[in-house]
């Protein structure tokens, strides 16, 4: 039972560091524009239904926010990737 417990621990660390880390990469290519970075990953995995990687990009998101003071963050631009990335993947309305 312990091992098993270990073992889930050690799953969740690594899931950690992979957001943590896809965090960092984006804030140090482009510190102003990463949370947008995210939020467009968020969107496109949304909209292909991989509810995996729209949970991991969120936290990608939430901890570049948290580790980047020059990142902007405005809502109205979440919004609008948000429906560009949906437009793009289900094609442009009819």
């Amino acid at each position: 039972m312990i091992g098993l417990l270990w073992r889930w621990i050690e799953h969740r660390r690594g899931i950690r560091r992979r957001w943590k880390e896809d965090a960092r990469l984006l804030a140090v290519a482009d510190p102003v524009n990463a949370y947008y970075e995210a939020q467009r990953r968020v969107a496109r995995s949304r909209a292909q239904g991989n509810a995996g990687e729209y949970w991991h990009w969120a936290k990608v998101a939430s901890e570049v926010a948290r580790i980047e003071p020059r990142a902007e963050m405005d809502f109205e631009v979440v919004k609008a990737i948000d429906d560009q990335e949906g437009v793009s993947r289900r094609g442009p309305p009819a």
